[in-house]
């Protein structure tokens, strides 16, 4: 196995107030009524490292990413794209013009100037990936194809990863970050998402190609694919530290399918030195949590969202 982890038990007292948990965000046509709560944990603070609360409230909110200087967080909420400073207060939107139907695949640049955000347009319905200046204005189109997903920037900041569903698969594409043509890197019926570009420019992924959703890495160009986790969990969402010296990603427990929120799941933080393993937090959440990298640019931290599902 590719790491070891000496806990595998997901029932802690956070989870077990959860009242309804196990409910997916978008597979009923009347999703749960939630508490979002966006937090931030100190991953160099050891076990004992216990999370912050930003911001909570009732409603669904989601992907947490962190500005280059690290003050604020950026997450979307009711198809906006919202800022919140990192010591907590009241968002406000950022103006991303006519852009509407924000979700969770949104991410700075490296150099700050530019946020990648999927959305529609008027003119333009159906997800597309565009970018926008930082502090807000007219949406640039960069994908032209309907139904893409924004993941992830090359470290010059000249790449875009974004994923494509297509008829139940799930695949894994590049474009310049001033337009061109699309290079898929993956290919087949199964499931590669959640791409993500580490700083030494290999690409890490969650794939389905070995039987059971793992956490898997490749060069720029899609070749020499490689496991990196293998073992009885449903894993997601890799991300790895801007120091290149961690990867986090999200594990469900056995027998989960698909990219749930409302379940019982649980960061993990791998050393990607020797591979070791540990657990950082439990909580109720999934999709939504770590859509998207949310490392702070010091790599002391991490933030995300956890969910509790309320009486109807």
């Amino acid at each position: 196995m590719a790491g070891q982890t000496a806990r595998r038990t997901f029932a802690t007292p956070l989870l077990l107030s959860c009242l309804v948990c196990g409910l997916a965000h978008g597979q009923s046509a009347s999703p749960p009524k939630v508490v979002s709560s966006l937090q931030t944990i100190e991953v160099t603070a050891g076990p004992a490292a216990q999370p912050t609360v930003v911001y909570s409230k009732p409603g669904y909110f989601e992907a947490p990413n962190w500005t280059r200087d690290g003050a604020s967080l950026l997450f979307d909420e009711g198809g906006k794209i919202m800022t919140v400073p990192v010591t907590g207060g009241t968002p406000s939107p950022l103006d991303i013009g006519a852009a509407t139907r924000c979700n969770g695949s949104h991410g700075l640049s490296p150099d700050g100037k530019l946020l990648a955000i999927t959305c529609n347009m008027p003119d333009l319905p159906g997800s597309r990936v565009y970018l926008v200046p930082s502090t807000g204005g007219v949406p640039r189109l960069l994908t032209q194809t309907p139904n893409s997903y924004w993941h992830s920037w090359s470290h010059d900041g000249r790449t875009i990863l974004f994923t494509r569903p297509d008829h139940g698969s799930i695949n894994i594409m590049s474009i310049a970050f001033d337009g061109g043509p699309e290079t898929p890197l993956t290919s087949g019926s199964g499931t590669n998402d959640d791409p993500d570009f580490a700083p030494d420019g290999l690409i890490y992924f969650n794939s389905d190609r070995s039987g059971s959703m793992q956490i898997w890495r490749m060069r720029p160009d899609g070749s020499h694919p490689e496991q990196i986790t293998s073992d009885s969990l449903v894993n997601w969402t890799p991300h790895v530290s801007p120091d290149g010296k961690y990867m986090v990603f999200l594990s469900y427990e056995n027998g989960v399918t698909g990219h749930p929120a409302n379940k019982p799941v649980m960061l993990r933080l791998m050393s990607l030195r020797d591979r070791k393993m540990r657990e950082l937090v439990h909580f109720v959440g999934g999709s939504g949590s770590i859509n998207v990298p949310s490392w702070a640019p010091d790599s002391r931290r991490l933030a995300f969202v956890s969910y509790q599902v309320v009486a109807p």
